[in-house]
């Protein structure tokens, strides 16, 4: 319909869409609908002239007709327990979870990376919390209910229940990071064996030979393959016995595993902490005992986020793409979604060691 011929106030519509970009409706369609296998300056054209127009999709009368609701939950998953559970799991104090969650620069990043995805899809994230086994029962049950078309799962705890209730449930959902057991999902991650390898050679290339690791949380597998690329490394280079301390991926634990370190290796010389923020705690605790960074103790942490910025001196530090890592996995959600039968898949991002002043 052309303008001349629409009523006036009448809303634009794909047509108006196709024509202001040059394509067909069936390509607006697919663009705003998200198919992937769309020419990127056809996608670019597409978004201007849905600008351009002031389309708007009509939401409640595409989901009766699609079954969408363009909603993604992101979930945020550990693995806690009710008091009530008996399962030899202790739950966690009342609101502890969602506040290490948004102390933690990284949770911040991936919500980037999903929203930065979506938005110009027309799409939109709903955050939830899976911290316990009745948070668990709500985010399957609102999944169920077709409240989100899917999700994406953050899990912070290797023996995380809630992929395997997903997949068991029959619902689309894709994680970050390799679930600990296998569970049918797709997934992306980072090869954190290669991180650590990368900051410890870097370590070892200085003329550090007394390093220890401030390791993240041994029940995380990213904590435990970190912790692994630096012994075998270490290893390959004659060093069998190198000393490690497990932190929390929080600042504070890290300035008690430094502190530690200090009292039983108080010959370190360098420290590859499992994160930035272990990294930033390091430092400090290494200025109070008037230890000087990187002259007398060279330091690395890992994921190159703010804090690696922010600290003094600025962190050397593993980079994890984790915005395009999210939205890599906002991406194979949408895939699926658009075709249930895809094989299951992964894709893993290889780090990069970055260098600033600390090491």
């Amino acid at each position: 319909m052309t303008d001349a011929l629409r009523p006036a106030g009448a809303a634009p519509t794909l047509e108006d869409v196709a024509k202001a970009a040059g394509v067909s409706r069936a390509t607006v369609s697919r663009v705003i609908n998200g198919v992937r296998n769309v020419d990127p300056a056809i996608q670019e054209a597409v978004r201007q002239a849905v600008s351009v127009t002031g389309y708007a999709p009509n939401r409640a009368a595409r989901s009766l007709v699609t079954r969408r609701t363009d909603a993604i939950a992101l979930v945020v998953s550990g693995a806690g327990a009710d008091p009530d559970d008996g399962d030899g799991t202790v739950p966690a104090p009342e609101g502890s979870f969602t506040a290490q969650v948004f102390a933690d620069p990284f949770f911040g990043r991936v919500v980037t990376g999903v929203v930065n995805y979506l938005r110009p899809r027309g799409m939109h994230p709903v955050l939830m919390f899976a911290e316990s086994s009745r948070a668990r029962e709500e985010v399957v049950s609102y999944l169920r209910q077709g409240s989100a078309d899917g999700a994406l799962i953050v899990s912070t705890h290797a023996q995380d229940p809630l992929p395997g209730l997903i997949a068991d449930a029959g619902l689309s959902a894709v994680l970050y990071a390799r679930p600990a057991l296998p569970v049918g999902m797709s997934y992306v991650d980072l090869a954190h064996r290669e991180g650590a390898r990368l900051a410890t050679e870097h370590l070892l290339a200085r003329g550090c030979r007394r390093i220890a690791a401030i390791s993240g949380p041994l029940n995380v597998l990213a904590a435990q393959e970190r912790l692994a690329g630096f012994r075998d490394t270490m290893e390959r280079h004659g060093h069998a016995s190198a000393p490690a301390v497990e932190g929390q991926f929080t600042q504070e634990s890290g300035e008690a595993a430094m502190t530690r370190l200090l009292a039983e290796h108080p010959d370190v010389d360098g420290v590859f902490a499992g994160n930035d923020l272990m990294a930033t705690g390091a430092c400090h605790v290494l200025r109070e005992h008037g230890r000087r960074v990187p002259d007398d103790v060279a330091v690395i942490g890992f994921d190159d986020s703010s804090a690696a910025a922010a600290c003094r001196p600025p962190l050397t530090t593993v980079r994890q793409p984790v915005e395009d890592m999210a939205a890599e996995m906002t991406g194979l959600l949408l895939d699926r979604l658009a075709a249930p039968d895809r094989p299951v898949t992964s894709v893993v991002f290889e780090p990069v060691l970055v260098v600033r002043d600390s090491a």
